[in-house]
Parts: C-alpha cells; sequence; structure tokens
C-alpha cells in the first residue's frame, strides 16, 4: 500500500488547527485543495477519519486511531531528513553506520570502543533505527552498510546472511524462573506477558514460530519498545520476550532461554551492491559481523 504522505500532512495539520480554512493557511494552499487531499485519504483507507460540521471538526473512532501513529511517522521522518542534511554537510568527516537498536544494545560499546583505540580522532556516527530506514541509509550512501534483520532486499543492496538470533524470556528477580536454564512455552501460559508492540516485528515473528500455540499465552501488557518492555519487567509487572542482544543479564533482569519451538530472527549485513568501502568502513564493519557473531556464540 502507498502511503499517502500529502493526505496525512492535511490530517494532521486540521486536526492541530481545529478547522480545514486554519489548515489551509498553515500549509499555504487552498481550503479546496486541503479538502480534496482530505477526502482522497479517507477513500484510499477506506474509513472517515474527520466529521465536520458548519462549527467545528471532529475525529471519529478511525482518525483517533490514526492520529498517535501518524504524528510519530512525520516525527520520525523529519529526524531522518534532518539527521541526512547534518550528515551530508560534513560526511567526509565521518565513519558512519546503521544498526537495528535491539543490535546496538549488545554491540555498540566495545565496537565504539575499538574504533577509537584503531582511530582515536575519527568521529562515528550510528543511526540507530528501524529496518526500513537501515536500507534507505545504506541505498543513500548516508551510512556505509547496516546491520538488519533478513527481509526481503532492494535490488540496488547487497544482502549478506550473519546469524540466527534467539528470542530469550526475561523475568523480574525474586521470579521462580530467574535461575532456570531454560523453559519450555507451555510453562509461560499462566504468567503476565508483555507484548512488544506490532510495529517492531518482533511479535509477529514469535507469532508465526508459535502457532496455536501463542492463543494460550496471556499477554496482559503492550509495549512499543524493548527499553519499555524491559522497565517494565524491572517493576514486576510480567515476562517478556526479546532477542537476546537486545537485553543484559543484571540490573533486576535475569535471561532464560526458551525450548522448542525456539524462536529465531535472521541477521543481516546491508551494503551497496558493486561498491567497495573505504579501509576505515571495511574494518569497522568486520569488527561490528565478528561482535554479533562473538555474542552470539554458544557459551563454552
Amino acid at each position: 500500500m502507498q502511503i499517502d504522505f500529502l493526505g496525512i500532512q492535511a490530517f494532521l495539520a486540521i486536526v492541530e488547527n481545529g478547522s480545514f480554512q486554519l489548515a489551509a493557511t498553515q500549509l499555504n494552499l487552498s481550503q479546496t485543495a486541503v479538502s480534496h487531499r482530505m477526502r482522497k485519504l479517507e477513500e484510499s483507507l477506506g474509513v472517515r477519519l474527520i466529521a465536520r460540521t458548519t462549527r467545528d471538526v471532529t475525529l471519529t473512532d478511525a482518525g483517533r486511531a490514526l492520529l498517535p501513529n501518524a504524528r510519530s511517522a512525520v516525527r520520525e521522518l523529519g529526524v531522518s531528513c534532518d539527521a541526512v542534511r547534518r550528515h551530508g554537510q560534513n560526511a567526509n568527516d565521518w565513519l558512519a553506520f546503521a544498526c537495528l537498536p535491539t543490535l546496538c544494545t549488545g554491540i555498540l560499546a566495545p565496537l565504539l570502543q575499538a574504533c577509537r583505540a584503531q582511530w582515536p580522532d575519527t568521529p562515528v556516527r550510528v543511526f540507530d533505527t528501524s529496518i526500513r530506514e537501515i536500507a534507505e541509509l545504506v541505498a543513500s550512501r548516508t551510512a556505509a552498510f547496516g546491520l538488519s534483520v533478513l527481509q526481503a532486499g532492494r535490488t540496488e543492496l547487497g544482502v549478506e546472511r550473519l546469524a540466527d538470533e534467539p528470542f530469550v524470556l526475561v523475568c523480574p528477580s525474586g521470579h521462580a524462573l530467574q535461575g532456570a536454564r531454560s523453559v519450555a512455552w507451555q510453562a509461560l501460559e499462566h504468567e503476565p506477558l508483555i507484548r512488544i508492540s506490532l510495529p517492531s516485528g518482533n511479535s509477529m515473528t514469535i507469532d508465526d514460530a508459535l502457532g496455536p500455540l501463542r492463543e494460550r499465552l496471556r499477554w496482559r501488557y503492550e509495549a512499543q519498545h524493548n527499553a519499555m518492555a524491559l522497565e517494565m519487567v524491572r517493576a514486576g509487572l510480567g515476562l517478556t520476550i526479546v532477542p537476546q542482544l537486545s537485553v543484559a543479564e543484571g540490573q533486576g533482569l535475569h535471561v532464560v532461554e526458551i525450548e522448542a519451538p525456539r524462536v529465531l530472527r535472521t541477521l543481516s549485513l546491508l551494503t551497496r551492491r558493486n561498491e567497495d568501502l573505504s579501509a576505515q568502513d571495511a574494518w569497522l564493519r568486520d569488527r561490528a559481523v565478528a561482535l554479533l557473531r562473538e555474542r552470539l556464540a554458544p557459551a563454552g
């Protein structure tokens, strides 16, 4: 499905200004043009987003559901554009790569420490962002390479499979499972679980792996990001399931392996096809890949 950015822009302007007329002024458009954009957006979604009267506008249920995600998407796009602009101003002075936030947790600190030891005066820019943004950053040459999850690749990008990363259970201090080496999914049926929301892709990966078993689990809470889910675990609200590299043992959190069916995600390296990296970029790429594989190697 194509994203109607002009329609989303009009929708947000109407909500923020409380009227089509003021939205038109903000966007430097005619009121007719704003109405046309809104009509196209609603037609593409198949739902009414705004109930318009002669005096004011109010959101429908569908509009209220769309609003926070639309704001977040526009904000994220603005941040990305700003990052690209700032990067372009002094791109030759920086090493730059892109990485999923859940991978940064496990490898970023040792990677940057090794880079500082190798080149003390070279600055490094890390784009810790989404799967889609990582592909865009690599394709646009803003990032030399990207560390992501294996997905259908873009034709201009080379995709190298790196390793399979298991999902693990995270429980708080004092929980009965704290000292367990591993746990079966069936043992979690009566535990309050914290789900990471669908946009991250993790919950879909878990659902696909579990099949009918997923219906027997008790998802009590939902968070947008791993970091928030882990804070909820620390507070004793429940348990969560996250990729292994996204969590470190300690500080009130305990990691337990999950038995069959094992839930895995495949990590990948994104580069531009038929294009050699500089010596520094290649060193950084190789060190990052080595750290990923080292962290996922079986103990002993």
